[in-house]
């Protein structure tokens, strides 16, 4: 007798030894899968998904620098004296590191910071006291004074640091002057330097253009910085230092650099030994919103850095709520899911446009898979930066 598959998209997390500089990272997601499977007793199919977060990544291509790398970079490329950093993200782990290499470039830094949260969504102060105190975010400029006789001391909801703070901190530490300024348009910052470093990660190609537009004569992103090797330190030529994290008070993890090679090898390695074609990509942050913190996840230049081509593209599917309550309103049982699966097969190799696809979700695979596995994989101590997925190319249709 044959069963209809009762199962849809499973997302697993998967063990693995610690990974180091050094490590043949094909071979250890490949055993690792292949053992997880055999301990678990699942069978691996062709169109899996292996994921495989970018720390472990970089951790492997050793793709680190230090605050003396990162300085000596910004030296050469802002020239010293003063220079206007802006819209950076509130994290210790993402920006940190980076402010303290770029202060130690500098005579003086003006911070500009956005308001009243940052591009990620970590807040500076709520949009409930901004109304309050009569303020419009988009033309008013604040100074460091001014912020504080409106809104006072305001800590992180969730870090309870107050960036502030903690950032002019960091600035005078690293032998810099530091000066604080709220503002949301970019032009602002020319009336302090004409010498500017962008830190928004999403809108950098925007806030370039503007401050070249309005005069500024030197502009540069995170994303110009270390995007060669500083005296042996590791870089990404695509995004310099966007996409790094902490590694140590002094160092930070770059984004990865050899991420396509490295898919099409574990590719080809699960290929030999399992026959079976599996789809491969590195991921970072997933692109999601948390509703309370009001936090996007995705302070991560892209979600997915490298994949195989088989995850190149967006989902094409038919809404089943949709067909259910109109194409077939009058069929229920058995009848009515035999005419949604006939559906499903005969529908269209593109459905944008159409009716019954509205209220799908057309981002890119990658953004979706990897936002998946970065839930599922936690930033914490799961212990699992491997993550396998099965069955996210199945529908309604495939029993």
């Amino acid at each position: 007798m044959k069963h209809n598959r009762t199962l849809g998209t499973v997302s697993r997390g998967v063990r693995c030894p610690i990974i180091r500089q050094g490590d043949d990272l094909t071979k250890i997601v490949v055993d690792s899968i292949i053992t997880a499977a055999r301990e678990n007793n699942f069978e691996l199919n062709n169109r899996d998904v292996v994921a495989i977060t970018e720390s472990v990544v970089a951790r492997a291509e050793g793709n680190y620098a230090s605050i003396d790398c990162i300085s000596k970079d910004v030296k050469s490329k802002m020239g010293g004296g003063t220079v206007g950093v802006i819209f950076p993200i509130l994290s210790r782990n993402r920006f940190a590191i980076c402010l303290k290499g770029i202060a130690a470039a500098c005579d003086k830094v003006v911070l500009m910071l956005s308001y009243p949260s940052d591009e990620v969504g970590n807040e500076l102060v709520s949009l409930d006291k901004i109304d309050e105190a009569g303020i419009n975010p988009y033309s008013d400029i604040l100074s460091e004074e001014k912020y504080r006789e409106l809104f006072g001391e305001c800590k992180h909801e969730f870090t309870g640091i107050d960036y502030v703070e903690y950032y002019k901190s960091l600035i005078v530490e690293s032998g810099a002057e530091a000066e604080i300024v709220f503002a949301n348009q970019a032009k602002t910052i020319l009336k302090y330097t004409d010498k500017v470093i962008c830190c928004d990660i999403h809108t950098r190609q925007r806030t370039k253009r503007i401050l070249k537009a309005n005069g500024a004569k030197v502009v540069c992103g995170l994303d110009d910085i270390l995007t060669s090797s500083v005296d042996g330190s590791g870089y990404n030529e695509s995004y310099g230092l966007l996409g790094s994290n902490k590694a140590t008070d002094t160092t930070v993890k770059l984004f990865p650099r050899g991420g396509k090679p490295l898919v099409e090898a574990i590719q080809k390695s699960f290929l030999k030994e399992t026959g079976k074609l599996i789809e491969v990509m590195v991921y970072g942050d997933g692109a999601f919103k948390d509703p309370r913190g009001k936090i996007w996840e995705l302070a991560d230049p892209v979600v997915s850095p490298a994949y195989t081509d088989g995850l190149i593209g967006r989902p094409n599917e038919l809404k089943i709520k949709y067909l259910a309550d109109s194409d077939f309103k009058d069929l229920s049982g058995e009848e009515l899911t035999k005419a949604i699966r006939e559906s499903v097969k005969a529908k269209d190799n593109d459905l944008v446009g159409q009716m019954a696809s509205e209220g799908t979700t057309p981002r890119q695979l990658t953004d979706l898979i990897g936002s998946l596995c970065d839930l599922t994989s936690g930033s914490g101590d799961k212990g699992t930066p491997i993550i396998l997925v099965q069955g996210y190319f199945d529908n309604i249709a495939n029993d």
